[in-house]
């Protein structure tokens, strides 16, 4: 109970760390949760053997890039989008949406399919050796609403402490599998849906995923543990995920707050009102950008969106990446660096 309470008061204290580096009404406050979310997203990804870097995940998000896995991860950015959306109401209605909003970015999955509970067994095991030498079978699809249904009650009570509440709930929403694909992305969306809607944490996304990452092979024991009757692997596992993403994202929180103050220095004696104020707390959420993007999410002009560009790239903040005059991306390299140094921490921290 020791460590439940001690990965808890992290949590806790992460975001308050959060929310005090920028302040409540600072509107750097909604990129820097955005890009926690899809820091969340890409190690929720990784544990499905599905990787990408943060410049095609920022690329993806402007619809430029071809690379499949950042279009796959996306759609888990879009499932923890809605987990957090929604968390004011934890149901079955909300699963179906998180899970519909992950697998319509899949590519080769049954768009009619997504939001849908599976209508086949499933099983968990090696190759097409069937179910009888499967290491875990799935309850036969006729009891999954019901199932889920209990799953829902749980997740309401407020008698027991949040991260017991929020490892249970996942090990037995993977235990149902209710879906025929995406189950573990889902399960850990719902998971950050529990931590939102009992109120641990209210101003950011919690890295959670990236903590599992580190020891992936005991949180899938912990997963078989579970299905066995022990439930006490995986509570470990989510306190021991907790105060690494704690930790872990404190350190990243501070980073990308260090390039918003070093880029604010850049542009000191550049008039209040110009657009490239605007611009730049968008970045710290969204790394690569182009003036559509700027367009349709500060609803300015294109004229508008190239001038505070152009003064970004003098300055120094952006780098214009692609040499050409038409389709144009500008990135902001040293928030790409910040993210892509946090993936190889956890990346060593997992090798250790």
């Amino acid at each position: 109970m020791a460590d439940i309470e001690d990965a808890t008061r992290r949590l806790v204290e992460f975001d308050r760390h959060a929310q005090r580096r920028l302040g409540s009404d600072n509107p750097a406050l909604g990129p820097m949760t955005a890009i926690l979310l899809r820091t969340e997203s890409a190690s929720s990804s990784q544990i499905e053997q599905l990787t990408t870097s943060a410049k095609q995940l920022a690329l993806a998000e402007i619809h430029e890039g071809d690379k499949a896995n950042a279009l796959t991860v996306i759609g888990n950015v879009r499932a923890m989008e809605a987990a957090l959306r929604l968390a004011g109401d934890i149901s079955e209605g909300s699963i179906l949406a998180m899970h519909r909003a992950l697998m319509l970015h899949q590519r080769g999955f049954d768009p009619a399919d997504a939001g849908r509970f599976r209508e086949e067994q499933v099983w968990i095991g090696p190759g097409e050796a069937g179910p009888r030498v499967a290491d875990f079978v799935a309850p036969h699809h006729e009891r999954i609403p019901e199932a889920i249904a209990d799953l829902v009650r749980f997740a309401r009570r407020e008698d027991v402490p949040v991260l017991v509440q929020v490892a249970v709930a996942h090990a037995q929403f993977e235990t149902i599998h209710p879906f025929p694909d995406g189950n573990g992305r889902t399960g850990r969306a719902l998971a950050q849906s529990i931590l939102r809607n009992k109120g641990l944490v209210g101003s950011t996304a919690v890295p959670v995923s990236a903590g599992l990452l580190v020891e992936v092979d005991r949180y899938f024991g912990a997963l078989g543990s579970f299905r066995s009757g022990d439930a006490a692997p995986i509570v470990r596992e989510f306190a021991k995920a907790s105060r690494i993403a704690a930790t872990t994202g404190t350190r990243l929180v501070d980073d990308l707050v260090a390039q918003l103050d070093d880029s604010r220095a850049k542009l000191r004696g550049l008039r209040s009102d110009a657009a490239a104020w605007k611009v730049l707390p968008v970045l710290v959420g969204q790394p690569a950008v182009n003036t559509r993007y700027l367009m349709s999410e500060l609803g300015i002009g294109e004229m508008a969106a190239l001038r505070a560009l152009g003064t970004l790239t003098e300055r120094g903040v952006l780098a214009e990446t692609t040499g050409r005059t038409r389709g144009r991306i500008w990135q902001h390299r040293g928030i790409l660096g910040v993210l892509d140094d946090y993936a190889v921490e956890i990346r060593r921290m997992s090798a250790q």
